[in-house]
């Protein structure tokens, strides 16, 4: 095993180096760029790799993005998974009302919510899809009540979620599975806060990407978890 200086790198560097390799296949997995018989092949030779330029060869041939900085030659591991897209400066309106009474309402594709965001639903139902919206940084506020009426929210994997709200004969689920830990005191991310009142209603929340459906990012999930337990057992 060596890397590019010809030097032999150590196995925790190279293992380091696999994971990195096996997240970013995760990703072009999740965005559509391999099929799963594809993933599984190229996870499967990462694990055998004995050096830098075998997991290199396993991501050079993919679109859209460059090489992880982990790969790339003298390039540093990184300390986290990459963050998701900001809009820089404050929110563009203070507040927006989403109305759904005995019908659907929502918000999707390029958008920016306001700061804070009122979700108001009577036997009806609403979306809030912000896998492509502009989220400024600091908090994003989405107020829910709902009346025998229901309201999904889609984030993408890696922004921060909180959720508190009252519940009665409904409930909020949301899931910190794929949200983002602590607060990074380098970076001023999106945080999404959802709170509000229910009544035999329901707030939905779930992690998905760009263009994924809910049945594929059950399956992604389930891959991840896998890879997971595989990495953690080979340290």
């Amino acid at each position: 095993m060596s890397d590019e200086s010809g030097k032999p790198l150590p196995e925790a560097a190279l293992g380091a180096r696999r994971e990195v390799t096996i997240e970013a296949l995760m990703e072009h997995f999740a965005n559509d760029d391999i099929v799963v018989e594809e993933f599984e092949r190229r996870v499967e030779a990462a694990h055998k790799a004995t050096d830098a330029d075998e997991l290199r060869a396993l991501l050079t041939d993919l679109p859209g993005a460059d090489l992880p900085a982990a790969l790339s030659d003298g390039g540093e591991l990184p300390s986290h998974r990459s963050r998701p897209r900001v809009t820089a400066g404050a929110h563009e309106k203070e507040q927006e009302y989403i109305i759904a009474v005995m019908g659907g309402s929502g918000r999707s594709g390029r958008w920016t919510p306001a700061r804070v965001n009122w979700v108001v639903g009577v036997m009806g139902g609403s979306e809030l899809d912000l896998r492509e919206a502009h989220l400024p940084s600091g908090v994003t506020e989405i107020r829910a009540f709902l009346l025998m009426g229901g309201l999904e929210i889609i984030v993408p994997p890696g922004v921060r979620v909180e959720s508190n709200g009252f519940a009665f004969m409904g409930g909020f689920d949301h899931s910190d599975e794929e949200s983002a830990g602590p607060p990074d005191p380098d970076f001023d991310a999106p945080v999404i806060r959802i709170t509000g009142a229910v009544v035999m209603g329901g707030v939905d929340v779930t992690f998905r990407y760009p263009g994924e459906s809910g049945r594929e990012a059950r399956r992604r999930r389930r891959l991840e978890r896998k890879e997971r337990r595989r990495l953690e057992r080979g340290r």
